[in-house]
Parts: C-alpha cells; structure tokens; sequence
C-alpha cells in the first residue's frame, strides 16, 4: 500500500531545525512518498537538494500566487531551464509544475500579474507535458476558465474547498482533487461532504505541512507529513471503508495523476 503526501513545503522554515526527523518520522508512520512544491525562484534550488537529498522526497517547481508580486518575467526562463535539466536525470524525480495558480483570497490587486504567471507557467507544463499542482482559493472558476484554454496533461487541485459542480468540472479535465487536515474538523461541513460523497478514484491526499494543521494539532500547531497517517484514517471513518482500502486507492490516485512519481514504482501496477 502507498500512502503519499502530494503536497508538503518540507522546506518551509519551520522544518530548519529537525528536517530529517520529520522525514524519518512520516517514513515510520507509513508515508512512502512526499511531494515537495516550490513556490518562488528563491526556493527552486532547495527544494531540488531536498529531493535528491531523500529517497522519498520529489519535487515540482513553479512560482505561487502569493508569491508573483516578487518575481520577475525571467525567472519563468530559470524555472523552464531548472525542470529540462531535472527531466534530463536517468530517473526524474521532478513530478509536475507547481505550485501554481491563482489566489483571490488575500487580494485581487494583483490579479492581472497572478494570471500572466499562472498562464506562462500552463504553457511550460504544456511543453513538457507534465501535470499541475494548482494553488485555487477563492478563484476556481477562473482557474477552470484558463485549463480549458491551455489544457495540460491533468494534475492535482491542491485544499480543494469550491462545489461539487466545480469538482466535477476538474475531474472532465482530468484533475485529481486534494484533501488533508482541514477534512478532519467536525465543523468542515462543506469539506467533510465533498470528501464523502466524490469519487473515491478522484482524491488524493496531502498534508500541506507545515501549514493546514489536522484538528488534533490545532490551528496554530506544525503540520508534519506524518500526520497523514490519521489523516488516511479519519477518512475512512467519513467514508465507512477499510483505512487499507483508502490508501491503496489513493496511492494509485497519486501515481496515475504524477506519471513521473508512478514510474519509479516498478513493482506497481498502476491503472490507467
């Protein structure tokens, strides 16, 4: 069974003083495979180093939303050069672009500079014909607007939090949706019922860690890619299914969305 975090900044600060402890930690608690996303030039290389660093770790590289007011048109140059050098390696252990999207939750100030990075960095995934890990809050609609322009080779909705409709729309596209911490608080009515009643066979989970603590951390607690363990397992209590059954499905999930990823599990038999 595969239990894989799609999505943790394990190179976040907060990680500085105990990084290889914490990936110690979620390989003992049964978490095989951790996706590190970039999300600005300034970062590119550490999360490269932490993927050639850890067996387990694999990376994506892109430039987030949050992050455009600081970057400039030419690190979409360095970020298109840094992922053909990676995909050059006998093994890539590159998996996607991203974090990428759009966010206008925090503002819509800079909309206009989100979306000129948001589209630039779908036509490199589209060169390379790798997968998406899309940044989506508060402007899922426009991000649907945009992958029906520039459609790429699928990817994963990261802390997916829009309608069931909306989740349909990603799904048509190809899309696998992104579930953690946020699901395991009883007040997450609207997440709660998403994860419940999709398709199983259109969830990946994640961690986000260190940020979207689960309930039993707390909301300013440290999220660590070994919470994904009980995070599996509340999932299943949403669901009334087996915590094995949740993993297996899952894990395939995340390897048929993250070819790259799929490809290093020679033993595996991926469904497609």
């Amino acid at each position: 069974m595969l239990l894989i975090d799609t999505h943790c900044h394990l190179d976040a600060t907060e990680f500085n003083s105990d990084r290889d402890l914490v990936v110690a930690n979620a390989h003992q608690a049964g978490v095989h495979k951790i996706v590190v996303p970039s999300v600005a030039r300034n970062n590119f290389q550490s999360v490269i180093d932490l993927a050639h660093q850890h067996a387990q770790c694999f990376m994506a590289l892109g430039i987030h939303p949050m992050y455009v007011d600081h970057a400039h048109p030419s690190d979409l140059a360095v970020l298109k050069q840094l992922i053909a050098e990676q995909l050059a390696h006998a093994n890539p252990k590159i998996v996607g672009v991203g974090e990428i999207g759009l966010d206008f939750f925090v503002t819509q100030q800079n909309r206009e500079t989100q979306e000129y990075f948001f589209i630039e960095q779908l036509k490199i995934a589209q060169t390379f014909q790798l997968p998406v890990i899309l940044h989506v809050r508060r402007a899922i609609d426009e991000i649907l607007k945009y992958l029906r322009r520039h459609p790429v080779a699928g990817g994963i909705a990261h802390a997916f939090n829009g309608s069931q409709q909306q989740a349909e729309e990603f799904i048509k596209l190809g899309f696998k949706l992104g579930f953690g911490g946020a699901m395991t608080y009883p007040r997450a009515l609207k997440i709660r019922e998403l994860a419940k009643n999709l398709p199983l066979e259109s969830i990946v989970l994640e961690t986000d860690a260190p940020d979207i603590p689960p309930e039993w951390i707390g909301t300013k607690g440290r999220n660590r890619p070994a919470e994904l363990a009980k995070i599996a397992q509340m999932f299943a209590d949403l669901r009334g299914v087996e915590e094995s059954q949740i993993i297996e499905i899952t894990g395939k999930n995340a390897l048929k969305i993250l070819p790259k990823l799929a490809g290093l599990y020679t033993s595996v038999k991926v469904l497609h």
